[in-house]
């Protein structure tokens, strides 16, 4: 079992902890928080080991998962990764693109694993269809938030619209060619709802809508490519794909067909994808064991998180302009 520790024990720090300690890949440590105070109480409520310094707990362990405020990832990571030990970031892997940069260096210069915490890739809707999603030409994705003051700190692009972009990054071969967005400001001093319109080289373009201002949660995403259209609910965690082929010469009763303008005749036909319950922050952090034990590339590595930032501070740009 792979030793570990966390940094950050606040609302998500507390539910890494809590999976970790039931994990049969890792054996948890302790972990530090900033607010010692905050720190005493969890020791006291749940029993995990609190450190009173960093480095303290990352000489006592294998791996370090970083849950602490954006603004410290890189911080974090600089001091674990020089100390050789591996590292769980999550999203966003760092509050700058250079940041980034320089933490995926690091980790090449002492030959530790990366990997950042962009959940999504392990949501079980998402995992049922992802190999099915091949050259998508059109996405449309809507993640909705009912207001909740945490996370008001940073744009709803890094908070919420990350999420997709890094998803969206990850079905798309091609590069970025261009982006478009606009931004809002409702509640908070940075955009609280946010559009953007991402072309790629290959001429597929996705259309993404984030809030952190709605009156309901949503998120959902729509894959259009050819012969297939492809939804996942990463919500209800449900999703449904519609193909299309050659029409039988002879359809049955109940075949959905159509036929376009030149005659020719498609049938319609659903799949509903078997969708397996799992914990998806558990999930992504037994990947990353995995990885560290089997020497194999992890599923979102910190160059994957990078893009996603990148994208996520161009669109930020267009704001600006």
């Amino acid at each position: 079992m792979l030793k570990v520790g966390v940094l950050g024990a606040g609302h998500l720090g507390k539910i890494h902890l809590r999976l970790l300690q039931q994990s049969e890949k890792y054996e948890l440590v302790g972990f530090y928080d900033e607010n010692q105070e905050n720190g005493a109480k969890i020791e006291k409520e749940f029993g995990y080991k609190q450190f009173h310094t960093i480095a303290t707990l990352i000489h006592a362990v294998d791996v370090i998962d970083i849950v602490t405020p954006t603004l410290s990832h890189y911080k974090c990571a600089k001091v674990s990764i020089k100390s050789g030990k591996h590292v769980f970031i999550e999203k966003p892997i760092s509050n700058t693109v250079a940041e980034a940069e320089e933490i995926i260096a690091l980790a090449k210069e002492f030959n530790v694993k990366g990997q950042v915490g962009h959940v999504e890739r392990f949501n079980p809707a998402f995992k049922a269809v992802k190999d099915q999603i091949k050259n998508p030409m059109f996405i449309e994705t809507h993640r909705l938030a009912e207001f909740n003051p945490r996370g008001t700190d940073v744009p709803v692009v890094l908070d919420l619209m990350i999420h997709d972009i890094d998803a969206i990054l990850s079905v798309v071969d091609s590069k970025v060619k261009n982006i478009n967005a606009s931004g809002v400001s409702v509640i908070s001093d940075s955009p609280d709802i946010a559009n953007a319109r991402i072309e790629f080289e290959n001429g597929c373009v996705a259309n993404i809508t984030s809030s952190r201002i709605s009156m309901k949660n949503m998120r959902k995403s729509r894959f259009f490519q050819k012969d297939a259209y492809i939804s996942v609910d990463y919500l209800d965690k449900v999703c449904e794909v519609v193909k299309m082929k050659d029409a039988p010469e002879t359809p049955g009763d109940f075949d959905m067909i159509l036929q376009n303008a030149e005659g020719m005749k498609k049938q319609i036909y659903y799949e509903n994808p078997t969708v397996e319950t799992n914990n998806a922050i558990l999930d992504e952090l037994e990947s990353f064991a995995d990885a560290i034990e089997n020497n194999t590339t992890p599923v979102v590595t910190l160059e994957q998180g990078t893009n996603a930032l990148r994208v996520a501070y161009q669109i930020i740009d267009c704001f600006k302009k």
